[in-house]
C-alpha cells in the first residue's frame, strides 16, 4: 500500500514532457522541435564520396590550365620562328608583283643583262648583311621590327600626298609617282608604308625647302605584312618635314585590288 501511494504522488507525464525528452534524446539540447532546434542540431558530414568528386574537379581544372599554358608557349615560340623564317625569306632586292606582264625594265628580273659575281650581286650580298644584322639587333631589343608589326608606326606622320597616275590599256599596266610631306614625331631611320604588288624604280628622300637630301641605304618589300621599308643612313630629325617621292609601275589588277578594272556588257558588246 505504501508503494502505490508513493507512485500516485509522482507527477503525471505532460506531453511537453515527451517532447523534451524525445529532443534529448535526438540531440537537440533540449530544444522544442522548431527551425531553432534544426539550426542548433547536429550537420551531416560530408561523404568519401563527395571529397572524391571535389578532387576530381580541382584536378581537372588544374591539368586544363597547365594544357592551355603549354599551348600558349608552343604558339608564342612558333610565331615567333614564322616571323625570322619570313624576315629571311623577304630580305632582298625589291622585285615586281604580279604575273609579271610589266613592260620593260619592269619585266627585268634582278641582275638581268650583267655576268655572274657581277656589282649587282655583290650589292644584294651587302644588303643580305646588313639585314641580318638589324634583325639580331632587333632580337636582343626583343621587339618587333617597324615592317613586321601589325599596324604602321606612328613615328612619321603624312601631311599631304601628290599622286600621278598614267595608265596603259594595250596591256593593263601603269605606272605611277607618288610625292607625300611627312611630319617626323619620333627619330627613326625607317619608313615604312603599305604596298603590294608593284615595281619599286626609285626612292629619293628630301627635307622639305632645302636642296640636300637624304641618303636611302636600302629598301625592301615585306610581303607578311605588306609593307615597303626605305632603310635611311641616318635618322630623321624630329619636328622637322621631309618629302618622300616614289616612283613604281604596277599591273591594273583583275580583281578588287589597288588599281583594279572592271568590264561590264552593253548590247551584247563588252566594254
Amino acid at each position: 500500500m505504501a508503494l502505490e501511494e508513493k507512485r500516485e504522488k509522482r507527477p503525471p507525464v505532460t506531453p511537453m514532457m515527451i517532447e523534451e525528452e524525445a529532443a534529448l534524446r535526438n540531440g537537440s539540447r533540449g530544444l522544442p522541435p522548431g527551425p531553432w532546434a534544426e539550426a542548433a542540431g547536429p550537420r551531416p558530414r560530408t561523404t568519401e564520396r563527395h571529397i572524391a568528386v571535389h578532387k576530381r574537379l580541382v584536378l581537372g581544372f588544374a591539368v586544363s590550365i597547365l594544357a592551355l599554358l603549354a599551348v600558349t608557349m608552343i604558339a608564342v615560340l612558333l610565331s615567333v620562328r614564322f616571323e625570322e623564317c619570313g624576315a629571311a625569306a623577304a630580305d632582298g632586292p625589291p622585285r615586281a608583283g604580279g604575273n609579271g606582264s610589266l613592260s620593260g625594265a619592269a619585266r627585268q628580273p634582278p641582275g638581268a643583262g650583267q655576268p655572274p659575281g657581277g656589282p649587282e650581286e655583290e650589292a644584294r650580298g651587302g644588303e643580305a648583311a646588313e639585314e641580318e644584322e638589324e634583325e639580331e639587333e632587333w632580337q636582343r631589343r626583343r621587339e618587333l621590327p617597324p615592317w613586321a608589326r601589325p599596324r604602321l608606326p606612328r613615328h612619321l606622320r603624312p601631311l599631304h600626298y601628290n599622286l600621278m597616275l598614267s595608265a596603259f590599256m594595250e596591256n593593263f599596266t601603269f605606272s605611277g609617282e607618288v610625292n607625300v610631306q611627312l611630319e617626323v614625331r619620333n627619330a627613326s631611320r625607317y619608313i615604312v608604308l603599305h604596298a603590294h604588288r608593284m615595281h619599286i624604280e626609285a626612292v629619293r628622300v628630301a627635307e622639305d625647302k632645302l636642296a640636300g637630301g637624304v641618303r636611302v641605304a636600302r629598301t625592301f618589300f615585306y610581303p607578311q605584312t605588306q609593307v615597303f621599308v626605305v632603310v635611311l643612313n641616318r635618322s630623321l630629325e624630329v619636328q622637322r618635314s621631309y618629302n618622300l617621292k616614289i616612283i613604281y609601275n604596277a599591273l591594273i589588277e583583275n580583281e578588287l585590288l589597288g588599281f583594279f578594272r572592271s568590264s561590264y556588257v552593253l548590247h551584247g558588246e563588252r566594254r
